[in-house]
């Protein structure tokens, strides 16, 4: 995993921070995106937001909706369109385990991270999910203070 950082094509875009409050995370996968070329130029520049869209399987086809890229200055004739929705590629095997998994109860499809592989690649990374109630959210934050607590301690006996 150290070899990635290093490399100078690897490079995190947008990062879904609330997803893993909001929703306990059961699977991940890496898919790719298809954008327009003003698109990826404004991702170099790191302008996107994943925060509020989520994943949706349509017609045997994956989407990602409601994800936000800003508009390249640069690029005023052909420019895109920011809140546009984006296909994703996954192969059929994964697209059906995909289905399979929204079409549970309380499922749903997150973006977790957008960003570009070691080869430049423009790669979104999302998460098969349960939404997490109220008492789930806090029993995690308890635990990650109790944990954080244990640490304390080790340190300060230890």
């Amino acid at each position: 995993m150290a070899k990635v950082k290093d490399n100078p094509n690897y490079k995190v875009v947008a990062e879904n921070r609330r997803a893993r409050h909001d929703y306990a995370i059961e699977d991940d996968l890496e898919c790719g995106i298809i954008l327009e070329g003003s698109e990826v130029k404004s991702l170099r520049e790191g302008s996107a937001n994943i925060a509020e869209s989520y994943a949706t399987v349509d017609d045997g086809e994956l989407w990602l909706v409601n994800s936000y890229v800003a508009p390249y200055e640069q690029a005023k004739t052909f420019g895109h369109e920011e809140k546009r929705r984006r296909k994703l590629l996954v192969s059929k095997k994964e697209l059906s385990r995909l289905w399979n998994e929204t079409q549970r109860k309380g499922m749903t499809l997150v973006p977790l991270v957008l960003y570009f592989n070691h080869k430049g690649l423009a790669k979104l990374k999302i998460g098969i999910a349960k939404g997490k109630k109220l008492h789930d959210k806090r029993a995690t934050e308890a635990k990650r203070d109790w944990n954080r607590q244990k640490q304390r301690l080790l340190k300060d006996h230890g």
